[in-house]
Parts: structure tokens; sequence; C-alpha cells
């Protein structure tokens, strides 16, 4: 059994309307009538006057119904034109999160898919960003810390980023159809997608798996729809199309515009044109001269075609179709095989005999002008796009069914902002550190949970009619604890040698001005002091010799009235030869040298002024050497006379008096010599010097040879 179906295909210059007998899978082509807008009421697929268009559909439907009866339903399509697509990216924080699985990325993903509805609002005036309704998106990037990166699973980093193209239809658009079909007294029986359309007539299931390219051009814009993995994965559109090779023609050859469009036809058939330009010149010109005057304008439109085709499939296509009456544009294929770097047999333009379920083809042109109308009346019926309906936290949301629908076209078409469903980060809590203020973060917020019918679900499980989603905010996170060791990690150990002694020094740390262990939990407000370097100060005050960090300062005393250093430091710390001050950083292994001045004995002190503190020969007595000291110097410390072996410290008050230099005389000899007494009784002796007798106050001098001859005496009285 047959049955008729009618079409309307409302375009940008013309309304077509056409009728098909269906028996079976084949289809009969009864009538086409195509009535051109009086006004500009349609722009870019979009109906701006619909009484206007009204009218138009009313005279199409007028004229098919006084062929074939009365038309109460239509079948129509939406534009490929009509599309919006729109490039968002949306970029968010990983820091101290774990690693990011698929779910999360899809989330970004759709978020980012949300920005790009909200440019498009905004672009559009419109305030609600629901008013579109996507149909699909691609990944363009992903960012991982600024830089590009293959994939975000299971990375790490402070901040991802991801880059997006999507497509949205206007429901607005759906709904001016649906208001122009009703003046006309029409009601919309179907309703497809001019991409999907043309795909449906021309590439049968079998084929749907294979990555080609539909570009239906036009005279404004070229519309394209990608197809793979038996689907449409992605639609564009390039303000490009026919009209521009129409301009070139007119510019020139110095013509007006329909009459460039007539040369323009005219090349598809005839190798020689003659034409009468607008100055009344007659010109006959080869197919060659005419297509090398406007080849700029074609390959610029190839290049544009190409480039929105490589930038929706990420590759070249395993081939590309060509529909429309813009791709009977001279040497369009080629130039477009050349920019995809296609064999240029894998660009084609198909007609209506690529329509295989259409019977009697040879009773019909075989354009390709025709592929968009008949298969809006085929895919209408039957691939229609159909609305259902599902609920989202108890509110009925109605999707257009262009694809397998996801549980994420559900968020989007709610307006649910899964970023904002997140729960809250904990309270954070704020540390000083060495002067530095530094935010610890609370515990991050879970993701939220959505269910379908009840049970757990993620953003890409697949929806059906009436199915009921829940999304539940996610747990707010929680204000952190913090230990010293979680903000500054492990404190390492300074190992120093200091004279013969190793010590192992940790690394001091004070909170609120008290020295803390590592494992000591932090508060909000809290004052950390830690250096990680150490100074010989620290070093010296841990190892116990604190007292000598005030003794860095010089030895000084006052002698005869008069201020005097006797050292720059009374403690001296030395490195590699180098004396250090307090302030210098002492590092790992270091070896240090202490040396101490707190005292001094007076001998040490006259010696170190040059002082003369004796007079001092040596003689011999007997041949034997003996030394002889006079003391020259008397000391007196703090008003107390003292011995040489006295010690001196700092600040002290010292005088000197200086004793006469008188010359040694023999009978000095005599208190560095021993003598037998017993021995001189009965004897009488002599004192020599230098072999001559002398006295006993006679001056000796350095190097005298002195000694005592003894004499036997009988006299009594000498003993």
């Amino acid at each position: 059994m047959s049955q008729k179906l009618f079409a309307l295909d409302i375009g940008t210059r013309s309304v077509v309307g056409i009728m098909l007998e269906q028996t079976d899978q084949h289809y009969k082509v009864l009538d086409i009538i195509a009535e051109e807008h009086e006004e500009r009421s349609m722009l870019d697929g979009q109906i701006h006057n619909i009484l206007k268009v009204s009218n138009v559909i009313s005279k199409v439907k007028a004229k098919l119904e006084a062929k074939h009866g009365p038309l109460t339903k239509v079948c129509v399509a939406a534009a490929g034109r009509a599309l919006k697509t729109k490039r968002a990216h949306y970029e968010t924080t990983i820091l101290e999160q774990p690693l990011m699985t698929n779910e999360d990325i899809l989330h970004l993903e759709l978020t980012a898919v949300q920005q790009a509805q909200y440019k498009l609002a905004e672009e559009e005036e419109s305030n609600e960003m629901t008013n579109y309704y996507c149909v699909g998106y691609s990944v363009l990037h992903y960012y991982l810390d600024g830089s590009e990166i293959g994939s975000l699973v299971d990375q790490q980093g402070d901040t991802a980023k991801v880059e997006i193209i999507a497509t949205f239809l206007p429901k607005v658009v759906v709904d001016s159809l649906l208001s122009a079909l009703k003046r006309a007294d029409l009601e919309m029986d179907a309703l497809t997608l001019e991409p999907i359309a043309a795909i449906q007539v021309l590439i049968p299931e079998s084929m749907r798996r294979l990555n080609v390219a539909l570009v239906d051009i036009g005279a404004g814009t070229s519309d394209i729809a990608i197809t793979k993995e038996g689907t449409i994965t992605a639609y564009g559109m390039v303000p490009k199309a026919g009209d521009e090779i129409t301009e070139a023609v007119s510019e020139k050859f110095l013509l007006d515009f329909h009459r460039a469009e007539e040369v323009k036809r005219a090349l598809n058939n005839q190798s020689t044109v003659t034409f009468e330009d607008i100055l009344g010149i007659a010109h006959q010109f080869e197919y060659e001269e005419i297509v090398r005057e406007v080849d700029e304008s074609i390959s610029q439109l190839a290049q544009s075609i190409s480039n929105e085709i490589l930038q929706l499939n990420e590759k070249p296509p395993q081939a590309v179709m060509l529909v429309g009456g813009g791709s009977l544009t001279p040497e369009l294929p080629k130039k477009l095989a050349e920019q995809l770097s296609l064999p240029e047999n894998r660009v084609a333009i198909r007609g209506i005999d690529a329509i295989q379920s259409l019977t009697d083809r040879n009773q019909l042109p075989n354009s390709p002008e025709f592929i968009t109308p008949i298969g809006i009346a085929i895919a209408a019926k039957q691939n229609p796009v159909k609305y259902i309906s599902v609920t989202v936290n108890q509110r009925t949301i109605r999707l257009f069914d262009l694809k397998q629908l996801t549980i994420g076209d559900c968020l989007l078409a709610a307006g649910i902002q899964l970023n904002k469903l997140y729960g809250k980060p904990g309270m954070a809590i704020m540390i000083d550190l060495n002067g530095k203020d530094i935010t610890l973060p609370g515990t991050l917020g879970t993701a939220p949970t959505i269910k379908i019918n009840g049970q757990e679900a993620s953003v890409q499980d697949t929806i059906k009619h009436n199915d009921e989603l829940e999304v539940i905010k996610g747990i707010d996170g929680t204000t952190p604890e913090y230990t010293v060791q979680d903000v500054l990690g492990d404190l390492p150990e300074l190992q120093v040698q200091i004279n013969q002694d190793t010590y192992q020094i940790p690394m001091p740390v004070s909170v609120n001005g008290a020295t803390v262990p590592a494992t000591h939990r932090l508060s909000d407000g809290d004052r950390i002091i830690c250096n990680p370097s150490m100074t010989l100060e620290d070093v010296l005050k841990y190892c116990g010799m604190e007292e000598l960090t005030y003794k860095f300062h010089p030895f000084r005393v006052r002698l005869n009235q008069h201020e005097y250093k006797l050292f720059n430091q009374m403690v001296e710390v030395i490195r590699k030869g180098r004396p250090l001050r307090l302030t210098d950083e002492i590092k790992n292994n270091d070896h240090l040298e202490l040396k101490r001045h707190e005292t001094i004995t007076i001998d040490e002190l006259l010696s170190s002024l040059n002082e003369k503190q004796d007079h001092l020969i040596t003689v011999h007595f007997n041949n034997q050497p003996v030394q002889l000291t006079k003391n020259l110097v008397n000391v007196y410390r703090n008003g107390e006379k003292v011995k040489r072996e006295s010690l001196v410290y700092p600040n002290d008050t010292i005088v000197f008096e200086k004793l006469n230099d008188e010359p040694f005389i023999f009978q000095d000899i005599f208190r560095h010599i021993k003598l037998d007494l017993n021995q001189l009784k009965g004897t009488r002796f002599k004192l020599i010097k230098n072999n001559t007798e002398v006295g006993f106050i006679e001056e000796i001098s350095d190097g005298d040879q002195l000694s005592i001859e003894f004499k036997k005496t009988t006299n009594p009285k000498l003993n």
C-alpha cells in the first residue's frame, strides 16, 4: 500500500515543496514546486518574518493541493546553518585533588559546554542558556598547568583546562517553524535536520561506520556534517558558499549579480560562455579563462570548508560528499581534495541518482540541489527528530532525540551546573611562616551524586523516555588538621664538628615563640619561625655554649691610663682558616676551630707590648755559665701588685712601674751559685774577674769569666 508524503525545504532564498509517494521502502517524486521569498524574510536558516514566510508556504501548498488534494501535515527540517557552533574553555584547580578520573574529565567537559551556552546566550541577547539545545561537542585540547597534554586521566598538577567546540540548535528555530506552519494551516508531521536528511538518503546504514564529511553548499552558507562509527559526530557551518563565486564573477567581468549567477551556472555544461556586461559590451570567454579569473575565490571557499572539516573531524575524513547548488562550483571538488590531502576520486558531487530508494530517477534532473528536499521527506518519516521527556530533580525536561542521549545532555538541557554542585572545600586556616602568610586549605568537597531511577550513575550513561534523574549536591569538606611536619616536611639535621667534638643539631622550629616538636598540631593564626639555615650563634647556643656568643667582642684593658686592645675577639671560631661572625651560616659537615682569649698572664701581656721586663746577662763561673736576672718592672692590677704569672681579665686596670736598670756586681753571683761555707774556714780567697782580682762590688758584664781562688792559712784569727 502506498502513501503520499509532503515535505517542505524552507531555505534562505526559496521554499521548495515536494510530493513523494512511498511504496514499501521505495519512493517516487510526484511533484516539486519552488517559490522564492519576496523579501529577505529568512536569514541563515532562521525565520525572521513569520508572516512573510507563511505566505510563501501557503502559495507552495496551494499549488500542490491543486494537483494532489488537501494537505494538512508536512515534514520539515531545521536548516544546518541554523546550528550554532561555539568554542569555549573551562579551567579548574586540581591541587591537592586525587588523580583525575574519566568522570572528573566529563564534568570538566560539560562545564565547558555550559560556558559555550552562556557565550551563545549573551551574543543572542538571551537570558536563558537552556534556549539552546546541545546537539554535540568535541574536545579540542586538554591542558595541564598551562601546557597542552593528550589526556588528563590520572594526571596531577595545579590546574586542569579543557577547550571544546560545541554545536547548538536554538529552540526558537523549531518554534518559528511551528508558527509559520500553523499560519499556513499545516501541522508538523515530522522534524529533521537538513544534514541528517542528506546523510539519510545518501549513506545507507551499512556505510555509516565510515568517516565521511557531507557538505551542503548553498548560496550563502556551507553546512557540514561528519559521520563516524554509525552516527553524526559533529556539525559545522562556513559563512561562504556559491554566492562568493557569483560575486567574484560579477566583479571580474562587470556583471550584475543575477547575470553573474547565470554565467557561473553556464560553466557546468558549456565550454564557451557568451554574455554582455553592464556597459553593453559583448564578451565570449572559454571555460578556462573564466575559472582562472575567479580561481582565488574558489580556493578560498575550498580552504574555508576544508579547515572546518579538519577542525570538526581532527583529521581528513575517508571521503567527502558535496550536495547543494553551490557544489557545482567549477574545480571545487579538486581543490577540496588537495586541501584535505585526499585522492580526487574521494571528493564527489552527489545527485539524486545516489538516492537508492528513489524510483523513476530518470524522470528528474540529476542535480545535487534536490538531494536535501527529497531527503527531508524520506528522513523525516524514517528517522524523525523526536522529543523525549525526562525528570531532573522533579522537573520535566524535553530533549531533541538527535543522537544517543546521556545524563550529561539532560543536565545541560536543565541548566544544572555541575561545578556548583561539588561540595565546598572545608574552611582553611591561615598561618604565618617566617613572616609570610600561608593558607592551609580544608579538605575537598565530594563530587555530586547522580542517580537514574534510584541507581547511582555517571554523566556518560544513556537515558530513555520517562527516566527520572536526581542530582545530589556533594558533601562539603572539613577544616584541616595540620602538624608542623605537614607544613615543613621532614626537618633535616645539621652535623657540625667543633674542635674534636661532633654535634647533631635538628632544625629549630618555634610556634608563637615556643620551641615545638614536628608533631605539634597547628591552629589558625599560628606564627611559625623556621630558618632552614643555621647561623654560628644558633649552633653555639644549641651546643651549650651560649655564654660564648657574648664574647665576640674585643679584649680590652686600661694600661697606664690608656685603653688598649689585646685581642679583636675574646672568642674566635675559625673555618678553613677564616674567622667567622655570629651571623655567618654554618653548613652541614663544617669543621670549626674554637679559640678562647678570655684571660692573659702579666708575662704574656708584657711580651705582647714588647716591654723589657728583665735585665739579663750570662757570665761563666768556674767555666760554668750562670744567668743573672734583674727585674725592670713592677706590675699593679687594679691597684694591687701582682706577679708575672697572675691573670689579667677584660677591663682590668694595669699599671707598669719601671725600675732603674742598675749594673750587676760580683756579689750578685752568689744568689745563683752554691758555696760550701765550711770550705771557707781557715782559708783566704780572691775574687777573680777575667783573670784579675776584684772586689765584691766590682761591676760585671755579659760574658765575663768569674772565679774564686782559695788559699789555706795558719793564722787562727783569719778563721
